[in-house]
């Protein structure tokens, strides 16, 4: 992963195929269930690029290895909210605001958001990897668009984790089929460490790598931290919001 410096044993194999990334979705009519209590709430941060009196840019992460190939953003079957098809996991109910630092963060309505992120068992759709072929596979990705106040929702499961990697999500944002954000999610490692312990994770345990530890978030996950509430067996609720600069 770009500078992930991942050493992670299923991908090291994947990286040349990479290079056809794009984008993910999510598809929009599925109604959501009603976000859990939270039990474990972490706060969100801030990082660089700041607008006076609101806040500063979203870190810019990598996209790859493990991008979307078919081109989800611009195929409406992919604009949905219910991202799961079927995979076992910790129900995860994800909110993201998407706001402009250029307009004193107002919000920003129209823009397309695409998710992706691995299974309970570490493994990705679209591509051929170590153990599992998810290459005619589409879970765990799609787009949706930002309504009036910037906000969209995706019904998913919490993600697992793979080797070298601290548990995350990936996050697009497009405006105008341009991409102005490139970012990852990150989770509080206390949540993670209660999903791990529970369910259809449980079997392969904490995830090693820290956020600290991980090439991704080494150098800190202020504005990438999600706000998650929630338990194992009632699922969570996470939300964050993303600062874009155009």
């Amino acid at each position: 992963m770009g500078r992930d410096a991942i050493g992670r044993r299923r991908a090291l194999g994947l990286l040349g195929g990479a290079a056809g990334l794009a984008v993910l979705s999510s598809c929009g009519g599925d109604s959501s269930p009603s976000a859990p209590t939270g039990t474990s709430p972490s706060t969100t941060g801030a990082g660089s690029a700041s607008a006076p009196g609101c806040g500063v840019v979203t870190a810019e992460e990598t996209a790859g290895p493990y991008g979307d190939l078919l081109g989800m953003v611009g195929n409406p079957a992919f604009h949905r909210r219910d991202i799961t098809e079927g995979r076992a996991g910790v129900p995860l109910t994800l909110t993201l605001e998407i706001v402009n630092v250029r307009t004193g963060c107002t919000a920003l309505a129209g823009a397309d958001v695409e998710i992706w992120h691995c299974d309970a068992n570490g493994f990705y759709s679209e591509y051929a990897q170590p153990g599992y072929d998810g290459s005619r596979q589409t879970f765990l990705r799609g787009v949706q668009t930002t309504d009036a106040s910037g906000r969209v929702t995706f019904v998913t499961i919490f993600p697992g984790w793979y080797m070298g990697r601290a548990t995350h999500i990936h996050v697009q944002v497009y405006v105008g089929g341009a991409v102005v954000k490139t970012t990852q999610i990150a989770f509080p490692e206390g949540v993670t460490s209660e999903v791990y312990a529970s369910g259809v994770y449980a079997d392969r345990g904490t995830n090693p790598t820290t956020n600290a530890g991980d090439g991704v978030f080494s150098d800190g996950t202020s504005t990438e931290l999600a706000s998650v509430g929630g338990t194992p067996s009632a699922g969570y609720a996470a939300d964050l919001t993303i600062r874009v600069s155009g």
